[in-house]
């Protein structure tokens, strides 16, 4: 028998632990079907829409974060550049453009294999840090689809160091 047939019974569908964390914190959210569930978030520069999906085959919950830039034909290549530098940085979770919709998203998946089950804190923790990756990131997507910006110049804006104080 190999291993990918055996089957593992959950006390609790993943989504439903999302839906339970999303009621807890008053977030917007709807569950269009037992295996997805959306939210909506308002951040500091825009709100974002967070989509959760269980994916049975492979015991993954994959959260999509996207938000409201629609990225122009003649720009895509300074967006895809920008998502290069981006992703050289990150550790958890990636950015990708949806070209066909001209989107940008944050991806990040949780691997439950076995029967793991996730918590609150998990959700919570996948949640928080895809938010505050869109957040550190925005304003550079902006610079290069409304301003003309670089990639290297829109990164360099938005992560430069503050020193003294005000």
């Amino acid at each position: 028998m190999s291993l990918l047939e055996i089957d593992i019974a959950r006390d609790a569908h993943p989504v439903d632990v999302i839906e339970h964390v999303a009621h807890a914190n008053d977030w917007a959210y709807e569950r269009s079907c037992d295996d997805e569930i959306g939210i909506s978030v308002a951040g500091s520069w825009t709100d974002y829409h967070v989509s959760f999906s269980w994916m049975e085959d492979f015991e993954a919950l994959h959260l999509a974060c996207a938000f409201d830039i629609k990225v122009p034909e003649n720009r895509v290549l300074e967006v895809m550049r920008l998502l290069s530098l981006i992703n050289e940085q990150m550790l958890f979770g990636h950015f990708d453009l949806w070209e066909q919709e001209g989107a940008v998203m944050f991806r990040q998946t949780l691997l439950l294999a076995g029967g793991a089950e996730p918590t609150s804190a998990q959700v919570e923790v996948l949640l928080s840090s895809a938010l505050e990756a869109c957040e550190c990131y925005f304003q550079a997507f902006q610079l290069v689809v409304w301003s003309g910006c670089s990639a290297r110049q829109a990164l360099s804006s938005v992560l430069f160091e503050t020193a003294g104080t005000a």
